[in-house]
């Protein structure tokens, strides 16, 4: 979302630099007045000519161009994706720059080729206008990447434009196109989130900022993918809804979707002046902020029987227990990334104290993950890569261990059929093809390794693509200054052995003022916590367990009865899980390569109950059994780590089942 300069920052600034607005604005006109300087913050620009003008040289282009480039201009509020087509790419859109005097809004289409380590841009006659504050995600099972909103305003930021187009983007070929719905769709806003479902997009909350007050949003939409229609569906009356938010977390679940956080201000009162003897103290209205801390699950239910499928889907909200292990203390700009049934947090900004001289804020540059089935966040740390385990003796259970390799090994080709053909069929050809191609690998450049997490920030990038996690740009601020960080970062979610560094360039110089007033406005709207502001109570209603194929009366009830505390405790008691647990120092591969027999049978449970018949190759059951072990193995992975460090403390470095050495039990030799 974009900054605005002291009387118009992000949403979330906002709430920090609140206590300082009146008093600076008051200097300003002091100044102004005694210097005579004209004051115009460009109310006057007509912000739609000046996009017209962006469109007409944009249209200049003649076709769709991607060259090699430098590391994108420094920038905040863009959005960083993993493309769904390409491991090996992330896509990069959007964005502005504040120096302190001036905004530039940006609509540049940057690709990062991981593997190679290089930045491509793409130029195209159609692609979105420049903009921050935008949301950007997949589009599930259509594919392609869909982007919605954001913001755009005059240099000095005295006017402000809100977009409510819709665009598609294929990652294969770099094409941008508008998509032009059927009907009604979402109104403008920007600092908004969207999801994925199925063949739907989801989007929900944001903001409408008109500099002189800002309208937090709390409607629901979806998007049909198959015919090209939004939907915007009402709860029952009676039920619950997240409260209107921006800057929240939304992530995609097989059954529906997951919301957790956000920030918006809402309406208070506050004592002005202090109270007379016998009179009565004057109350003023004032807008509060406020750190969400609560947890949605959206349930999505299809409707039945519709051939034509233009019926909208039924939609439940259904609200959460707080968190376990929550990050503390609350912080805003925390933004999260979706891996693997996770969500994974980095940075953030706590305001600490409100003084005379403004609000003080603490800054934090911690890694979590986010168990979303468990709802309970893990802190990810740094560590020091192990030494490699030392290899047993290959004739001890070789030719068995053998077997397996090869069916891993086999495995792991009818994967790579099946994500690049759709079939096994191309498997033996793809191998063919591969055997012919001598061309040696490109190499990766070597890059600098820090044991220590990149510098404090708030609303940093982030996105994963091949279980890495990439941190771009982020806002630190000190006093009035605020330095956008011009630089990349990533992080082996597998290993958390170091930081990688991407790029990093210094951070330009501030245009701005540094002034610290000496004036301040007296502490008469003392702001005290808002207590239960998110609901945060015992009740809730726990996410669905997964994969589990449960058809429990409690589970029945949370989606047809009213939620009570006793269905609540009934299904987390009959949730258990008996399917194979990884070991410490256990990869995915030899977790799988263990326990394929039980990841199998699970495999054909699951699809016999999705399909109601088992109408697929064994080989492609064998990617879904696949698919179910990946998910544990990352389910378990805090749990795990762990584990690992305290064996590794206590002098182990590696578990080994007996009956994996080769059937010896016991003898003598053993016991030496």
């Amino acid at each position: 979302m974009g900054k605005k300069e002291k009387k118009s920052k992000t949403a979330e600034q906002k709430a920090r630099v609140a206590a300082k607005q009146s008093k600076k604005a008051a200097q300003k006109d002091k100044k102004i007045k005694s210097k005579g300087v004209d004051k115009s913050d460009g109310e006057d620009v007509d912000l739609e000519s000046v996009l017209k003008e962006y469109a007409k040289k944009q249209a200049q282009f003649l076709k769709v161009t991607e060259i090699s480039c430098e590391p994108p201009s420094p920038r905040s509020s863009a959005t960083l994706l993993g493309s769904p087509s390409n491991s090996k790419e992330l896509f990069l859109f959007g964005g502005e720059y504040f120096n302190g005097a001036l905004a530039t809004f940006f609509n540049d289409l940057f690709i990062y080729l991981t593997e190679k380590d290089e930045w491509r841009r793409v130029t195209s006659p159609n692609s979105p206008l420049p903009r921050s504050g935008h949301a950007w995600c997949r589009g599930g099972n259509s594919g392609g990447m869909y982007l919605f909103g954001g913001e755009f305003s005059s240099p000095k930021q005295g006017t402000f434009y809100h977009y409510n187009d819709f665009w598609r983007l294929d990652p294969s070929c770099r094409e941008w196109t508008r998509m032009d719905s059927k009907g009604k769709g979402p109104p403008a806003r920007s600092g908004h989130r969207m999801t994925y479902f199925k063949n739907f997009i989801l989007l929900f909350g944001g903001f409408q900022d008109t500099s002189q007050q800002t309208k937090y949003l709390q409607d629901l939409w979806i998007y049909d993918c198959e015919n090209f229609v939004w939907h915007n569906p009402t709860p029952a009356p009676g039920t619950q809804k997240p409260d209107a938010r921006s800057s929240f977390s939304f992530h995609p679940h097989e059954l529906g979707a997951v919301i957790c956080g956000g920030y918006s201000r809402v309406k208070s009162t506050a004592a002005v002046g202090k109270q007379s003897k016998g009179g009565n103290q004057s109350l003023r209205s004032i807008l509060k902020p406020t750190v969400h801390q609560d947890t949605w699950f959206l349930r999505i239910t299809q409707p039945q029987g519709d051939i034509s499928g233009s019926s909208p889907p039924a939609v439940r909200w259904e609200r959460r227990k707080k968190p376990v292990n929550a990050p503390n203390p609350p912080r805003a700009g925390a933004t999260m990334a979706y891996h693997k049934g996770r969500g994974i947090l980095f940075g953030g900004v706590h305001d600490v104290e409100e003084s005379e001289e403004g609000i003080d804020s603490e800054f934090f540059d911690t890694l979590f993950a986010w168990n979303i089935e468990r709802n309970r966040y893990f802190q990810l740390t740094l560590r020091h890569a192990r030494a490699a385990p030392i290899k047993l003796a290959e004739d001890r259970g070789g030719a068995r261990r053998g077997r397996g390799r090869a069916d891993e090994a086999e495995l792991l080709r009818n994967l790579a059929a099946l994500q690049a053909t759709g079939t096994i069929t191309g498997a033996d050809i793809m191998e063919a093809d591969n055997s012919m191609d001598v061309e040696d690998p490109p190499v990766k450049p070597v890059k600098p390794i820090l044991m220590t997490m990149p510098h404090p920030r708030f609303n940093a990038q982030l996105a994963i693509q091949d279980d890495v996690l990439y941190i771009f740009g982020g806002t630190y601020e000190h006093g009035d200054r605020e330095y956008t960080f011009d630089e990349m970062w990533a992080i082996d979610l597998g290993k958390l052995d170091g930081v990688q560094e991407i790029y990093k360039r210094e951070v330009e110089n501030w245009q701005g003022s540094d002034e610290e007033g000496s004036e301040s406005e007296s502490n008469d709207e003392d702001e005290s916590e808002d207590e239960d502001v998110d609901g945060n109570s015992s009740m809730g209603v726990p996410l669905p367990p997964s994969e589990t194929g449960a058809t429990s009366t409690a589970a029945e009830a949370l989606v047809s009865g009213p939620i009570t505390k006793t269905v609540v405790d009934e299904m987390e008691s009959e949730v258990r899980d008996d399917r194979p647990h990884p070991r410490p120092f256990e990869t995915l591969r030899d977790f799988f390569a263990r326990t394929t027999n039980s990841w199998q049978e699970l495999g054909l449970e699951s699809v016999r109950l999705r399909d109601g018949t088992i109408d697929r190759s064994i080989k492609e059951l064998r990617k879904v059994a696949f698919d179910l072990a990946e998910t544990k193995w990352w389910d378990c992975r805090e749990e795990i780590t762990a584990l690992e460090d305290e064996q590794e403390e206590a002098g182990i470095g590696e578990v080994v089942s007996m009956t994996e050495r080769g059937g010896e039990t016991g003898g003598a030799s053993r016991r030496r």
